[in-house]
């Protein structure tokens, strides 16, 4: 079983700007997500969205995100 549980976008976006991330611009609902020594980052949900374990993951390897962050 993961360890990522499905999450709504907004938490999740949440969880990124807590950890130091933040909008560099936004053009709708893309987002570009910018933290120092990491490669900017296109966050491109809605905030009611669910974003389901494995894109989690695959999102945490990008960003850093842990599953404590949530």
């Amino acid at each position: 079983m993961s360890q990522w549980p499905s999450t709504k976008a907004k938490r999740v976006l949440a969880a990124l700007l807590s950890i130091g991330w933040v909008v560099k611009r936004q053009v709708g609902s893309h987002k570009t997500l910018s933290r120092p020594g990491w490669e900017d980052y296109s966050f491109a949900f809605h905030d009611k969205e669910e974003i389901g374990p494995t894109m989690l993951s695959k999102l945490a390897k990008r960003t850093g995100l842990k599953p404590e962050d949530l």
